[in-house]
């Protein structure tokens, strides 16, 4: 019963993620991506899954800080949280090479949820990151983060397909 009130978390960061990915605002897409964190946060929690479950914490507060922020400090703090919460997980809790993947997805978030300000831009630089997760999510056997990260590079790819249909990509400076 307990991996399916997991599942259920699961499924609503997927809806409330896709509606994220599909937004071409970037403080819309903060918002609602910040709300479909927290319920995958919740889910990771749930399956014991530790290192996702903070990553994902963190990337919810992040993202919601980022709406009005965008400070470099924030970055360095954000990029200290996820080393220290690491090194707690890989030195005190002895716990296992799957959280490299988790970790290094929270840091990529982390680094484009701030310092990128273009969706477009953003959109690619999560292409690394949510492989990253669904590596981890299929490792510790997560039904919903792995169908999660596979929903969410089908939508950047779907939304970076249609903006090069549409001419709208960004110029090499943005």
């Amino acid at each position: 019963m307990e991996h399916l009130f997991a599942e259920a978390f699961g499924a609503v960061a997927l809806v409330v993620n896709f509606i994220g990915y599909r937004q071409n605002e970037v403080n819309r897409y903060r918002l609602i991506s910040a709300l479909g964190l927290m319920c995958l946060s919740t889910h990771f929690f749930l399956l014991d899954a530790m290192a996702a479950g903070i990553g994902c914490g963190l990337a919810s507060i992040r993202n919601i800080i980022a709406l009005r922020f965008r400070y470099l400090w924030l970055v360095y703090f954000f990029v200290a949280l996820n080393l220290a919460f690491f090194a707690y997980e890989w030195w005190w809790l002895d716990h296992g090479w799957p959280i490299l993947l988790a970790y290094a997805s929270s840091l990529v978030f982390t680094l484009g949820s701030i310092l990128i300000q273009h969706t477009h831009r953003i959109r690619q630089w999560f292409i690394l990151a949510e492989g990253l997760g669904l590596a981890y999510a299929l490792v510790v056997g997560s039904i919903f983060g792995s169908i999660f990260n596979i929903s969410n590079l089908t939508s950047i790819s779907i939304k970076l397909w249609q903006d090069y249909r549409r001419g709208s990509m960004p110029e090499k400076n943005d």
